[in-house]
């Protein structure tokens, strides 16, 4: 005996499953068990398709749930360890990474070199005072007259401050013609005989000046 019934289409007095809402030879819908109707809406068997198939996953998902074994905290068997910390030492000695690789450490810090001073400049061992590059212990001018002089330092490279005098202003006159004073000009102010000095360092050179008219 079938568990599903059959039934009798109305129009082609055929039989076909009960399960069916139309019959499968001429279309025609399945109202109660014999009579049909040419209206097109399955609904109803739309509808016991839909509980068979939320049935067949209802029971699914109720075998899965109580099939599937739960995990424990407690169950040595999931045990999760987390990889050591790596620790770097303070030495210059490699540092073995766990993968078996090589980690190099840093080169130590060198020490900060001390700074390199500039040797101080020779002391001043003598001075001369020269006219166009010879050296001139005495010169005669007229008044109003300019000549330039220069001072020549020696051993080359001696430093110190230069200083320029007259002796007497009313007979010449003498300034400096650059910042350092390695240069200066004697002007002739009257008729007579005075010193010039110039100084570099302590050390002193002097030239006696004539001035005529």
């Amino acid at each position: 005996m079938s568990i599903i019934s059959e039934v009798k289409c109305a129009r082609c007095d055929r039989k076909y499953s009960g399960v069916r809402s139309r019959c499968p030879y001429c279309g025609a819908r399945r109202i109660g068990r014999g009579k049909y109707s040419e209206d097109d809406d399955n609904s109803k068997g739309r509808m016991l398709i839909g509980v068979l198939v939320m049935s067949v996953l209802v029971v699914a998902a109720g075998f899965l749930l109580f099939t599937t074994p739960a995990l424990s905290e407690d169950d040595p068997g999931t045990v999760v360890s987390s990889p050591p910390p790596l620790e770097v030492p303070d030495d210059t000695h490699n540092v073995s990474l766990p993968g078996g690789d090589v980690l190099p450490s840093l080169p130590p810090t060198p020490d900060p070199s001390p700074s390199h001073e500039l040797p101080a400049p020779p002391d001043v061992r003598d001075v001369t005072i020269t006219y166009t590059g010879r050296t001139r212990t005495e010169f005669t001018a007229r008044v109003n007259e300019r000549v330039p002089l220069a001072v020549r330092i020696e051993p080359l490279g001696a430093e110190g401050e230069i200083t320029w005098s007259s002796s007497n202003r009313s007979v010449f006159e003498v300034v400096p013609n650059d910042l350092e004073g390695r240069q200066a000009t004697v002007t002739g102010v009257g008729v007579g005989n005075a010193t010039l000095t110039v100084s570099v360092g302590g050390i002193e050179a002097t030239c006696i000046v004539r001035v005529r008219r």
